[in-house]
């Protein structure tokens, strides 16, 4: 598959892991800031590609899991309601929250739909126009656009059963809060492909203007991950920051400008809490007031409480990149994917569901054929 197959020939992982050793002189530390990286960095083993100099922290892009609790439990309060219907992501349903999931929800008798878009919800409140539709609105840039699309038809076609729960965030403003964390000592960033597909990879030039940060956008392949380390790795030796688009098949300087004038016309900056990282301003999204029938926390009068997080789960410290899943007592005992504790371990983008599929250093390269392991 063009796209695909290339960017996992064995032999050429193989020689940019080979360059990587030979050019690493001092130790670099890296953070991933996207869930689907840290995956495919353990799916395809590159952890065990890598030189000892190089250390790689995942970092706060899993929308799941940055979602704090106190959301969590709105949403399952909302779905108590007999004359609400949930549509969401398949993820959200196992989070667990104060009282309990989604999937608990659901067991007791809420009528909770997993949709692959926010259309289907929307066509689900077509088809049903005597109950309500919420779809729980959570997300980066990448998917946003749709999101917004979506209120665009609802408002066209007047759905007026239709409504979404805003929990939607934005990339730039938690980086730059991690960066003045005296905490987190990183030398580099691997920027998230597909948020900056919609954003740009422009986006990032603050990092290495403000705070000397060296960047590289990348793509989800074996040898697009590598080929971003690489770069990230002679940007710090040299001491010459700057943002380098390794993923330029798919990202542009500037981005998507229409899926960005999109979500302008429908959502509005407002201050959001992340998980691990607190309150953070303009990081997150709300509908603007020409929308507002559309929004189900004003139109059902749903608040979000102050969270709480489980006794002993370290997913925050996990998502600030200032510790790994195995530091946490509760990793791999009394939190497992069966039995979720936090939601690192529960998305599909988690850095613990990572870790306790394919262990601590993930898998290396198949000796018997010429890709990256599945």
């Amino acid at each position: 598959m063009k796209y695909v197959d290339e960017y996992r020939d064995r032999d050429l992982v193989r020689r940019l892991a080979d360059h990587l050793h030979h050019l690493v002189q001092r130790p670099v530390r890296i953070m991933e800031v996207c869930g689907t990286h840290t995956m495919a960095i353990f799916r395809h083993g590159l952890r065990s590609l890598l030189p000892g100099a190089i250390r790689l922290v995942s970092g706060p892009g899993c929308p799941v899991c940055v979602t704090p609790t106190g959301v969590i439990d709105a949403f399952v309060e909302l779905a108590g309601r007999d004359d609400v219907v949930i549509a969401t992501f398949g993820d959200m349903v196992r989070v667990p929250g104060s009282n309990g999931s989604l999937a608990t929800a659901r067991a007791e008798g809420a009528d909770i739909r997993v949709v692959y878009s926010p259309m289907d919800a929307l066509q689900l409140a077509a088809r049903q126009p005597e109950q309500m539709v919420v779809f729980l609105s959570v997300g980066f840039e990448t998917t946003t656009p749709t999101i917004a699309a979506t209120v665009l038809e609802a408002e066209r076609a007047g759905v007026d059963n239709f409504f979404i729960f805003a929990a939607n965030k934005v990339m730039p403003p938690p980086l730059e809060a991690l960066m003045r964390d005296p905490g987190l000592e990183v030398d580099g960033l691997l920027c998230p492909g597909h948020v900056s597909s919609i954003i740009g990879a422009d986006a990032y030039t603050f990092l290495a203007r403000d705070h000397g940060l060296a960047c590289a956008v990348a793509g989800f392949e074996p040898a697009d991950i590598l080929q971003a380390i690489i770069a990230l790795v002679r940007q710090v030796q040299a001491g010459r920051p700057k943002v380098e688009n390794c993923y330029g098949r798919v990202v542009t300087a500037a981005g998507n400008t229409r899926a960005g004038e999109i979500v302008r016309t429908v959502f509005r900056p407002v201050a959001s809490e992340w998980r691990g990282l607190g309150v953070i301003g303009k990081s997150g999204l709300a509908l603007r007031r020409q929308y507002a029938r559309f929004d189900a926390a004003a139109r059902l009068s749903i608040s979000v409480a102050p969270s709480r997080e489980p006794a002993g789960c370290r997913c925050g410290s996990i998502l600030k990149g200032i510790c790994s899943p195995d530091d946490c007592p509760l990793f791999g005992g009394r939190c497992t994917p069966a039995t979720p504790v936090g939601p690192c371990m529960v998305s599909t983008e988690g850095t613990c569901a990572a870790w306790y599929r394919y262990g601590g250093a993930g898998r290396a390269i198949s000796e018997n054929s010429n890709q990256v392991l599945p």
